[in-house]
């Protein structure tokens, strides 16, 4: 059990692909959005390397396997702790020596840490470094999936209530669960009711306001402090502020959630896929520059 894969996890990596897909952190949509928005905006060099990387079935879509780390968790049971943070409940903060850790104190497993780690094996990647105690197709597919992760709000929950997932609400006429509206049940209804479920058009929308209304802001996504290669940590503390101020407010057990809570979360959410789209890219063309 561990961070990283040797050259005889291959096999057991395309056998795996082979497996439908579960729906956790975003949803399958979600991170495929996330991930459009990535390789549209990759340097040279680093659409070489994602293109070298992803499997040839792939066809250069990163979009088409962001999800493959949800899939694998029945398998690979350790990384289920990768794709989430625990903090305390009501502080709305995130510290990394406090809340970065597993069930049983075991440091830097979390989300946070999990995008540091695969960030550093994919630097990796053209080095003199021995490649093969590494599977960079994977530390690949982690890293795109998990910073997708990292900047959905209750992936950086309340311990008690585990980001959300045992809070029973109801969205419109459906039961659900608060962590269950963030990953998909906004994105689904703003798909139904915008986009004729056509997600091409959702993340169309999306880019626009990439180079519109957001484009002022965009530099300092795609930026890290101190010449870092990624910077979770921050995406971490935006993440838990975000879920204190948006996901958790005006919310109890089997509260009825409708238009007031859709359309008012529905720009936090739009600006969180594009912000973990764009800020993906960065982090993927300052590791492959």
């Amino acid at each position: 059990m561990g961070f990283y894969f040797n050259s005889h996890t291959l096999a057991s990596f395309f056998l795996l692909l082979a497996f439908p897909a579960f729906t956790y952190g975003w949803g399958i949509v979600g991170h495929q959005i996330i991930c459009q928005i990535t390789q549209d905006r990759l340097s040279e060099s680093a659409a070489a390397a994602v293109k070298e990387l992803l499997p040839a079935y792939a066809k250069n879509d990163l979009s088409t396997l962001c999800s493959w780390a949800d899939t694998i968790k029945f398998r690979y049971h350790w990384s289920s702790e990768l794709h989430y943070i625990d903090t305390p409940d009501d502080l709305c903060t995130y510290n990394y020596n406090r809340d970065c850790k597993d069930e049983d104190g075991v440091k830097g497993r979390c989300v946070s840490g999990a995008i540091t780690n695969y960030t550093n094996q994919l630097l990796t990647y053209g080095s003199s470094v021995d490649e093969s105690q590494y599977n960079l197709t994977e530390a690949l597919l982690f890293l795109s999936h998990l910073m997708g992760d990292i900047h959905q709000p209750l992936h950086v929950g309340f311990t008690s209530d585990r980001g959300g997932n045992t809070i029973p609400v109801r969205w419109f006429r459906r039961k659900s669960e608060l962590h269950k509206v963030w990953d998909k049940d906004i994105i689904e209804t703003t798909e139904d009711r915008f986009y004729d479920d056509v997600v091409e058009e959702f993340v169309d929308a999306l880019k626009q306001n990439i180079t519109g209304e957001w484009s002022d802001q965009v530099v300092k996504w795609e930026k890290c402090s101190n010449n870092k290669v990624a910077c979770p940590d921050v995406y971490a503390s935006e993440s838990i502020q975000t879920a204190c101020n948006w996901a958790y407010k005006d919310v109890e057990n089997n509260t009825v959630l409708e238009d007031d809570y859709f359309l008012s979360r529905l720009p936090i959410v739009n600006l969180r896929l594009a912000e973990g789209g764009v800020r993906l890219a960065g982090t993927l063309n300052r590791i492959f520059k």
